[in-house]
């Protein structure tokens, strides 16, 4: 699978280099070959260690790019007006609250975690050790939010949750 996505990734980037195979030269496409076979062997390792190939299912592609382009656009969206007008009046309440995501998978755990840093205002911080629960640095933590056990994991992160189990777990 690592040699068929390094191929098709090298294609790609490679597109319009000869004329000989549609849009390659003959020796463009022999490089890629022997590029993309070196790729596989050098990660065989780091890549597909657990065996587990749930990723290749194309509905959890299909998914991840709704997700990417339209609610996580729209959070980031948000995100981004929220903290210029709380830097703008100065409505800063920063804090570390602690999470219940529900997910399953470390993969899962990782997509959150992920999408939530990159959304602005929000920084995972840490994973506890049971990988259950995660440590996220909010901008505008609410009134008595940090006195819970766990914060309203819908305030922190919205729908991601969701999304990443849609998409990973």
């Amino acid at each position: 699978m690592t040699f068929a996505f390094a191929f098709l990734a090298y294609l790609l980037l490679t597109a319009g280099s000869g004329t000989s195979l549609i849009y390659w030269s003959i020796p463009e496409f022999v490089a890629g070959v022997f590029f993309s076979l070196a790729v596989a062997a050098v990660t065989r390792n780091f890549l597909c260690r657990s065996r587990n190939f749930r990723m290749l299912n194309p509905v959890r592609w299909f998914y991840f790019i709704i997700y990417g382009f339209g609610p996580f656009f729209i959070a980031m969206a948000k995100a981004n007006l929220d903290v210029a007008y709380r830097v703008i009046t100065g409505r800063i309440r920063p804090g570390i609250v602690k999470i219940d995501p529900g997910l399953k998978t470390d993969f899962g755990l990782t997509f959150l975690a992920n999408s939530i840093t990159l959304t602005p205002g929000t920084l995972s911080v840490d994973v506890d050790e049971d990988h259950n629960y995660l440590y996220v640095h909010w901008i505008r933590v609410k009134e008595g939010e940090e006195k819970k056990e766990f914060a309203d994991t819908k305030l922190v992160c919205g729908s991601f949750p969701e999304w990443a189990r849609r998409v990973a777990d």
